[in-house]
């Protein structure tokens, strides 16, 4: 016997079959087998004795096979446990294989659909650790490749994202929508980064749009931190949205303050107004003033939470001063080359 032959036959003397393991163990049997040319004897059954007539290169066929047969009968009574071996003492190794596979495929058929079952019910509870969660369903993956029933890798991948909870929403649409390829455990160290930084999503800037009902002044509040929004505060290089001129915000801009007034006076209504609201940052404090308030679609099929609206509920005016009634408000998501997602309210 060769060494490589001694090294694969340690396989089955490391795990002997012991009635749960019966899958892991024929694996390992036809892989030593299949080295030593040896697969046959528990795929085919017991030959005839070809008799004394026979040519000499049938009887020497018979012979191998004999041989072959005895070898491996022992290899596998030698490699089960001893309540199995008594069971299976008086078989050949091909009588052997079919009564293993008659009593534990189907018990192999009960595990893979309990295994399937908890894994596509396996969701993770709002704050609780996406570690262990996704560990814990990659742990049934495995058990079903074990058990004879990969999944592909797409259709894992698919099957973990869904389990997440409503706080994993942005991370999801951004996989899905840039295409990510990555092994489960990539993924998994992923979902840990993103865990990570919406713990830390506290102290970050975030901007929103809100409607403000009635008449009055733009409105600007912080929240989280109890600062209030700072006024003015505008870097020397920085440019007005409106006139273009450094030195000041839109907010303050004394041009765009004017034509308020004027505007006011013939009559113009600011009902409806959308304001930026700012979370100021514990650690540094920045505003991205983009001009406007609002953004404005020509179609409402991209829109996504679309909420129509009835008329006069919100009015546009126009530069030539028409006002315009809005149909609908939702949010509007534009993926960017670089893999970043941003959600505009519209």
């Amino acid at each position: 016997m060769t060494n490589n032959t001694i090294s694969l036959r340690s396989l089955l003397e490391k795990e002997k079959l012991n009635g749960i393991n019966f899958l892991d163990w024929f694996r390992n049997l036809r892989i030593v087998l299949k080295q030593e040319r040896k697969e046959y004897v528990i795929e085919e059954a017991v030959p005839n004795d070809p008799g004394p007539n026979a040519s000499r290169a049938d009887k020497d066929k018979f012979k191998k096979h004999m041989d072959d047969m005895l070898d491996v009968g022992c290899l596998m009574l030698a490699t089960m446990t001893p309540e199995l071996q008594k069971q299976h003492e008086d078989m050949v190794a091909y009588e052997m294989i079919q009564n293993l596979k008659e009593i534990y495929e189907g018990q192999a058929r009960q595990e893979r659909y309990e295994t399937s079952k908890a894994l596509f019910q396996c969701k993770m509870n709002e704050g609780s650790p996406v570690g262990a969660h996704v560990i814990k369903m990659m742990g049934y993956i495995q058990t079903l490749e074990k058990l004879g029933f990969a999944l592909n890798h797409e259709l894992a991948i698919d099957v973990v994202l869904q389990s997440l909870p409503d706080s994993f929403n942005q991370f999801v649409l951004n996989f899905n929508m840039n295409e990510i390829n990555k092994t489960l455990p990539q993924l998994l160290g992923m979902l840990r980064t993103a865990e990570s930084n919406m713990k830390k999503g506290g102290s970050k800037s975030i901007l929103m749009v809100r409607e403000v009902k009635g008449k009055g002044k733009k409105v600007a509040k912080s929240k989280g931190t109890g600062k209030t929004k700072p006024k003015g505060g505008v870097r020397k290089d920085g440019k007005c949205f409106h006139c273009s001129k450094p030195g000041h915000w839109k907010r303050n801009c004394l041009v765009y303050l004017e034509e308020v007034k004027k505007a006011k006076a013939v009559g113009a209504s600011v009902s409806g107004i959308y304001v930026i609201d700012v979370n100021m940052s514990t650690s540094s404090s920045w505003v991205l003033d983009t001009g406007c308030g609002s953004h404005i679609c020509t179609s409402v099929q991209g829109l996504h939470m679309r909420r129509n609206l009835a008329k006069g509920d919100v009015d546009l005016r126009v530069g030539n001063g028409a006002r315009v009634a809005a149909l609908a408000v939702g949010t509007y998501v534009l993926s960017l080359p670089s893999g970043l997602i941003l959600n505009f309210s519209a």
